[in-house]
């Protein structure tokens, strides 16, 4: 089946809300290639309202100036675009469509496809949130700040059950930026006070 992929910049406290103030600053070329590696891993781009509105706002007229990241432009103009939107959208920019159904749905549906190469998710907190719910996310791919942002929205929500993940990769740039790779993963054994004491 495919994987769900979702990659985000995201600060030290959490926030995923990105604020070009704290964000740009630490862009080099390491988290360039890391944004590269993590679209390579897809063919689908499954995204929510707002941020399909900011990449259409934007992407398809830097394809067309042929400036520097022309090529990047193009790769995602390439790709299958998903929409998750509650409104019916007309879209002008090309291999773009609106979900048909229930989010979590049309996700199961995209992962059995055969069509399916990967599907990964840019920004998009709530589409992340629901997918995370419905333990629909195969890994979490985050490109952590060295900034507290101490404003905007946060990637987890709140809830009555707690999201277990497993470090599977970590890279330390430069800039002071992580990249860090979570998979899901199953609840540790319960502990309490008694049987951690002795490692103190």
């Amino acid at each position: 089946m495919a994987k769900v992929i979702s990659t985000l910049f995201i600060s030290a406290d959490g926030v995923a809300e990105i604020d070009p103030d704290w964000h740009f600053p630490y862009f080099d070329e390491n988290m360039g290639r890391a944004v590269t590696e993590d679209y390579e891993t897809a063919d689908v781009l499954l995204i929510g309202r707002s941020t399909f509105d900011s990449f259409a706002g934007a992407w398809p007229d830097r394809e067309s100036a042929g400036g520097e990241d022309a090529p990047f432009a193009k790769q995602i103009g390439d790709m299958r675009k998903v929409v998750a939107s509650r409104q019916n959208l007309e879209f002008t920019w090309r291999n773009s469509e609106l979900i048909d159904g229930e989010l979590t749905d049309a996700v199961r549906a995209l992962k059995a496809s055969p069509d399916v190469k990967g599907i990964l998710i840019p920004g998009s907190i709530s589409v992340v949130q629901q997918l995370l719910a419905a333990g629909l996310v195969d890994e979490l791919r985050l490109l952590v700040h060295p900034v507290a942002a101490r404003k905007g929205r946060k990637l987890f929500d709140e809830g009555d059950v707690a999201y277990h993940l497993k470090v599977s990769a970590t890279e330390a740039f430069p800039t002071g930026v992580i990249r860090v790779i979570y998979v899901p993963a199953e609840p540790p054994a319960p502990a309490g006070y008694e049987e951690t004491k002795g490692q103190v």
